[in-house]
């Protein structure tokens, strides 16, 4: 790592040629017209700007490279640096310094604006606390005007009319032969200006021409992680990066890709085809007119394809442990992911399928978007081997208790690591690797009382049960609701005595009125029915159906409810019978029995 000091002018060269770009990763330049004009300022006075920083190119961290704001005439130049810290106070000095066209930025409310920035001199061999009022930005067609535009305060069109102002143009000061033709209109306009001008020349055009911009260069041996932990370090924008941004940019700047193929990789492009073939078949992975990144995202697909590439890693003995922490991530091979991405974009097919027999189908009710991760890895390592019975009911088992535990609510990287390896041992026939995810998880037998909202992982998975257990709708009766049905349906959580009643004829139960023990799977024709008693509704519901009213008692049963309790609107009974099914239930999906808040034992 060194420390240069560099002639701005040098610099601003160096952007234009294409010399010193940015690496793809780096995020858009914007900054307003009010910031440029300050920072104009700042080195008209020569006074400190901060240090920037750039990689030199050329080494182990292969980063696409692209030009900064306004230099795009320069794309297809190999660069000599990458600048990571800078961006916005070089590229803003680039385009209202040495580009000859107008600044694409935007005023204070985030409004498109295309200015020119000129120093009034008079104002800027005044006192240094003035110079802020003597930089001044006029618009593409160098009229500024007031009175809501009515009135032309000052036309700078042409150089005859920025010398009889004296607005220097800025965007003039590196190109010395342009700031001579300039200097002699000034002075044709009156030849007084010659004592001004060698005043403006000394006091302010040096300081910009002369400035020096300090740089740290790191070497071109720098590791790509630790290009990504300085610059994040450095970022004065507070936004991280994350991996698949870093990703795109170093795949694309494989160059024996580009051999190979003739062009860079394209990773949000395979991405995107990815996340669009497992939407159209599992609804569950996110819709992709919200974006690519709704439901499953890019990070959880790399996670996943990480897992697999160090659980070989570990079978060839190169390494002691399965991971998918950032820096595994970014440590990711773009031939291992070529080549694992297939495979694991299958493994995520067959998880999708899964969910779809868990009665999982819709984006919203997943209780764990991240558990899908170890799971999409265990697949892609094992494939057709989890296809037998016995696998079925574990990786069944394992999915429950991560559920209804609410184990992945919390850090996961470290339950990724160790689901993965257990997982696969457990499968494999290792009695002794159960999964931790199987062994910590506990249902406490009061939980039912809590489970209220989507916010609980729990919540949803009983949601899930009842339907997968076999509960049919209470309008469309003609068979259980199915995965399918859902959809159709427009199948969500109702409550079954309403709130407002509970409040009113049982106000001492009145909490548990939005607990998941009060509501069902039930299609959005049945709720409209679900208002007062259910004494009353069921009436309706059961003429509705056409059914005897034993028959229709059957159906309510369906959804592990006590058909009487409704019928008499005995609240607590209803409660208490349907909780004591419910623990059940979830002791079923769980293997194991559910547990007292002061009980250790299973």
């Amino acid at each position: 790592m060194a420390l240069d000091s560099l002639n701005l002018g040098a610099v601003l060269k160096d952007v234009a040629s294409g010399a010193l770009q940015l690496p793809d990763f780096q995020r858009d330049w914007k900054w307003d017209d009010e910031r440029i004009r300050a920072l104009i300022a700042t080195v008209t006075l020569d006074y400190p700007l901060g240090v920037v920083m750039a990689l030199q190119t050329g080494g182990t961290a292969q980063f696409k490279p692209r030009t900064l704001n306004g230099a795009e005439g320069a794309e297809g130049t190999m660069p000599e640096l990458l600048l990571l810290d800078g961006q916005q106070r070089l590229t803003s000095l680039y385009q209202a310094l040495y580009r000859n066209r107008p600044v694409e930025t935007v005023d204070g409310r985030n409004k498109p604006l295309e200015r020119w920035y000129y120093i009034d001199i008079t104002k800027a061999i005044g006192a240094p606390a003035d110079r802020d009022d003597a930089i001044v930005s006029v618009p593409e067609d160098r009229i500024l005007r007031g009175d809501f535009a009515r009135k032309v305060v000052r036309d700078l069109s042409t150089v005859e009319q920025e010398c009889a102002a004296g607005y220097f143009p800025l965007h003039l000061a590196f190109h010395p032969h342009l700031v001579n033709q300039w200097l002699q209109e000034f002075v044709k306009a009156d030849s007084a200006n010659w004592s001004v001008w060698s005043e403006f020349q000394q006091l302010v055009l040096n300081h910009v021409q002369q400035f020096q911009v300090p740089m740290i260069k790191l070497s071109a041996s720098t590791t790509m992680d630790a290009v990504c932990a300085v610059f994040e370090r450095v970022n004065t924008g507070g936004v991280s990066l994350n991996v698949f941004e870093l990703l795109t940019a170093t795949y694309a700047g494989n160059q024996e890709h580009v051999a190979e193929r003739g062009d860079y990789y394209r990773l949000p492009v395979e991405w995107e085809q990815i996340k669009k073939d497992l939407t159209s078949s599992y609804p569950v992975f996110g819709r992709m007119e919200a974006g690519v990144e709704d439901g499953l995202s890019s990070s959880d697909f790399l996670q996943a394809v990480a897992l697999v590439r160090t659980w070989e890693e570990k079978q060839a003995g190169q390494r002691s442990s399965v991971a998918c922490k950032r820096r595994d991530l970014l440590r990711l091979p773009l031939a291992d992911f070529r080549r694992l991405a297939p495979r694991v974009a299958e493994a995520f097919k067959w998880v999708g399928s899964f969910l779809e027999q868990q009665c999982i189908v819709r984006t919203g009710d997943l209780p764990y978007r991240t558990q899908l991760v170890p799971l999409a890895a265990v697949r892609a390592v094992l494939e057709e081997a989890l296809d037998t019975p016995g696998a079925d009911e574990r990786i069944a088992q394992w999915y429950w208790c991560g559920v209804l535990g609410e184990m992945y609510g919390g850090s996961t990287e470290s339950r990724f690591t160790r689901d993965v390896e257990q997982l696969i041992g457990w499968i494999r026939g290792e009695e002794r690797a159960v999964p931790d995810t199987i062994t910590e998880a506990a249902f406490l037998d009061d939980r039912l009382d809590s489970l209220t909202t989507r916010n609980s992982a729990a919540y949803k998975g009983v949601y899930a049960l009842l339907v997968k257990q076999g509960a049919v709708d209470w309008y469309f009766t003609e068979a259980p609701l199915t995965a399918g049905r859902l959809l159709e349906y427009n199948v969500d959580v109702r409550q079954i005595f309403p709130k407002g009643w509970v409040a009113k004829h049982a106000p001492e139960q009145a909490k548990k009125a939005d607990s998941i023990v009060n509501k069902a799977p039930l299609s959005a024709r049945v709720s409209r029915s679900l208002v007062g008693s259910p004494a009353v509704y069921l009436k309706s519901l059961t003429l509705e159906s056409g059914m005897r009213p034993e028959w229709f008692d059957d159906v309510l049963a369906t959804h592990l409810i006590d058909p009487s309790a409704l019928h008499e609107a005995d609240f607590e009974r209803f409660y208490e019978n349907r909780a004591r099914q419910l623990l059940d239930l979830v002791r079923s999906a769980m293997g194991k029995r559910t547990v007292f808040r002061d009980t250790a034992g299973w």
